[in-house]
């Protein structure tokens, strides 16, 4: 199933528009120039780029806002797809695992994109400070979206990426720009889905802090009549929103959270593929094998060995993190 837009609406375009887009791929290009992944000096905003389309990759994406500047992408979470390109944003509410495809990129006009990390607690604080707006209640079980890209948003995160020019600027200006970012995702059409993740008693706000726990525990085995207790939920209902959030049951959820952990381990901590299935909860290495197998698509020894040489030349940093 495709998801092209959440409002549906394709409203009419700013006169800077084209203005604004052509500076924040020229900035993006410069910084990322003979690299693929650029972490800026602004807190959790971060540039990518590709000059060739991308095989499928398998990696966790955190609570985002992914711009593209130029080129286009392909984000699958479970059996549905989010494709969006300049004229269109990303976002993600929670820890979703995805597979993510660069679709239209060339040495001539690269993928330039900039994903900024959503602040949960600049989230809260707008929603407890703001007399926000009410929004249309619109069905929001998955915690991704794409939307058509608002002039309002554009020129904030323009702004916001021109700081990397100006360092000295960035520890008073950021938070600013960033807490602006955030109150036009929270009045847009992607709100009602950062919304339910921080309102206390929605079936967001608790899968959120189900996955919340899961990250910092996934080592232990839990089953999901503890985790519907701890998120307060009849064993039914959580199974049924966790599966609609993420689109995998809370037990694959943990699964990945531990495969993920294990092939960081092997790739950048150098272990071996025992020692990494024991220190992520796996008591079969056996069983390891086969998970790990069936879900990057390599043995672990070779996938690991695949990665860092990959890393090495530059080429895939983004595979461990997104």
């Amino acid at each position: 199933m495709t998801h092209p837009t959440a409002d549906g609406t394709i409203p009419q375009r700013d006169a800077e528009y084209p203005r604004l887009s052509a500076t924040l791929a020229a900035s993006i290009d410069r910084w990322t120039r003979g690299a693929t992944s650029f972490d800026t000096d602004i807190p959790g905003l971060h540039f990518s780029r590709w000059e060739h389309p991308t095989d499928p990759t398998r990696y966790t994406l955190g609570p985002s806002v992914c711009l593209i500047a130029q080129g286009a992408k392909r984000v699958m979470v479970g059996e549905d797809t989010y494709v969006y390109d300049a004229d269109h944003f990303l976002v993600t509410s929670v820890d979703l695992p995805v597979v993510a495809q660069i679709v239209e990129a060339t040495a001539e006009q690269p993928y330039l994109g900039a994903i900024l990390k959503v602040d949960q607690q600049v989230v809260t604080q707008l929603m407890v400070d703001s007399n926000l707006p009410p929004l249309v209640p619109r069905r929001t079980d998955r915690g991704i979206g794409v939307s058509r890209l608002p002039i309002s948003l554009l020129k904030a995160m323009t702004r916001l990426v021109e700081l990397q020019d100006a360092p000295e600027s960035i520890p008073i200006l950021a938070p600013l720009i960033t807490k602006e970012i955030m109150y036009h995702l929270l009045t847009g059409p992607q709100g009602p889905r950062l919304r339910q993740i921080v309102i206390s008693g929605t079936h967001g706000h608790q899968i959120a802090r189900a996955i919340e726990w899961l990250k910092r525990h996934f080592r232990q085995t839990t089953s999901v009549d503890e985790l519907a207790e701890r998120a307060n939920m009849s064993r039914s209902a959580f199974y049924h929103h966790f599966r609609s959030m993420t689109s995998l049951s809370p037990l694959q959820y943990r699964k990945h959270l531990q495969l993920q952990e294990a092939r960081r381990l092997m790739v950048v901590d150098q272990v071996d593929a025992t020692t990494a299935a024991l220190d992520v909860g796996y008591e079969s290495p056996s069983q390891f094998n086969r998970e790990y197998r069936r879900l990057f698509g390599r043995p672990p020894a070779q996938d690991a060995a695949h990665l860092r040489d990959a890393t090495r030349v530059g080429t895939q940093s983004h595979v461990l993190t997104g």
